[in-house]
């Protein structure tokens, strides 16, 4: 039997790595001599950056968050060394990256850890959550799961797994009742957790064991170890994906499919925005050699055709300004890295309204005919591309018939797991929402 192979590494963020150069210079500077962030003691690593900042940790000052980012890189390399840990990508973190372990899944965030660390004045707690790390992967290693004998070969995980499993990098519109999002969300958690484990028993068809023991685990079960008496909103800080979970699956009443945010970013909304023009600008010579060694036809499209409709030059998605960005409830104001917002439809409605998939097609394929035109050969066809443009045509006519829709539009982000389990959260979403739910 082969060795499984070994994940590949990413490479460290790039400003983690500027970070921890510039500490180390700093800290050496302030200190008289070289401070090792990979294997200096954490205590000592302390002294020297109490002697840099001149004092005590304020977590809110720039140039001393700055001093944690590089102290994260230097954590992070630790573990890397003792534990092939990897960064992944991963937007949810405040370094746009976390770290990830091969032989279990662990999803750490240094720059957190390292801030909780430093805001209680103890850099050496970075040595007991190294520890129980350590510990966490000894108990895989050399623990016996059922049916797995004791040094049989586990699974491997590496940065793909964990960017699936964590990564909010999917997005999908939705419709939310406004009235049924306050009313959940103001309700008492343990009412919820009934709520929800009553419809796993009623969905149809009936969920499959294994899918019904994950949803208890993780929605029944999260909801009954909050604090008893209060509502979810009061407790949205703690809990936030909970929190907007409950919204989606008692208050969506429509939505779109979901799709990588790049896609809807580069592709599916240019093209509600360049609409259907009648004539295409002429080529540079990179664009014609671009479109002669294979570019695909329709990222050309949505690169050199100009909006027919004005789209934010900066903001969400190039979509939407910041201004047509709110919240769904007040609770979510704590909440730092939301994933559920409301956006103003406003400036969409009207392209969306003259939205025909058929016209749009047309263009795409005109535009391919001036192209290979002027490159003076045929266009290089290929399924991908098909599947590229007629994902892009059903994602629009969904927004459009979504936002026909009574109710708040809303963003949701998701990760690729999460996406792939959207089938069945709508079963479940169907039983919660085919009865009347009392909640007290």
């Amino acid at each position: 039997m082969s060795e499984p192979a070994e994940p590949q590494a990413l490479p460290v963020p790039q400003h983690v790595h500027n970070a921890q150069l510039q500490l180390s210079a700093a800290l050496e500077k302030a200190d008289g001599k070289p401070v090792d962030l990979m294997k200096a003691p954490w205590a000592d690593v302390e002294q020297a950056l109490v002697k840099l900042l001149g004092g005590k940790f304020e977590p809110n000052r720039p140039e001393h968050q700055a001093a944690a980012l590089g102290l994260a890189g230097g954590f992070a390399m630790r573990l890397i060394s003792e534990h092939q840990a990897f960064w992944f990508p991963n937007r949810d973190s405040p370094e746009g990256a976390s770290l990830g372990f091969p032989q279990a899944i662990i999803m750490l965030s240094p720059f957190g850890a390292v801030m909780d660390a430093l805001t209680q004045a103890k850099l050496t707690r970075l040595d007991d959550l190294a520890s129980d790390i350590r510990r966490s992967l000894g108990q895989v290693r050399f623990g016996t799961n059922p049916g797995q004998a004791l040094g049989s070969q586990q699974q491997t995980l590496g940065p793909t797994d964990y960017q699936r499993l964590f990564d909010p990098g999917f997005l999908q519109f939705i419709v939310v009742d406004s009235a049924k999002a306050k009313q959940t969300l103001e309700s008492k958690t343990d009412a919820l957790a009934r709520d929800v484990r009553d419809a796993l028993g009623r969905t149809q068809p009936p969920l499959p064991p294994e899918a019904r023991q994950q949803f208890e685990g993780q929605i029944v079960t999260s909801l009954q170890r909050m604090e008893v008496g209060k509502s979810l909103a009061e407790q949205a800080e703690r809990a936030p994906r909970l929190a907007e979970l409950m919204t989606h699956l008692v208050a969506t009443v429509g939505g779109t499919g979901s799709a990588p945010e790049e896609f809807w970013h580069d592709v599916v909304l240019p093209l509600l925005f360049i609409g259907t023009p009648a004539s295409f600008p002429p080529l540079d010579e990179d664009e014609l050699a671009a479109f002669k060694q294979g570019a695909d036809p329709l990222a050309l499209f949505v690169d050199v055709v100009p909006h027919a409709h004005p789209a934010p030059d900066e903001g969400l998605l190039g979509a939407f300004d910041m201004s047509e960005i709110g919240l769904v409830h007040p609770a979510f104001q704590k909440v730092g890295a939301l994933r559920l917002i409301r956006i103003n439809p406003d400036r969409l409605k009207p392209l969306l309204d003259k939205y025909d998939p058929n016209a749009t097609m047309d263009a795409v394929q005109r535009f391919t005919a001036h192209v290979a035109k002027a490159a003076g050969q045929p266009a290089t066809e290929s399924a991908q591309g098909k599947e590229m443009l007629q994902a892009a045509l059903t994602l629009l006519a969904d927004l459009k018939r979504s936002t026909s829709v009574a109710g708040d539009v809303c963003l949701r982000r998701l990760t690729e797991a999460e996406a792939a389990s959207e089938q069945a959260l709508a079963i479940v979403r169907r039983a919660l929402q085919g009865t009347r739910i009392i909640l007290t």
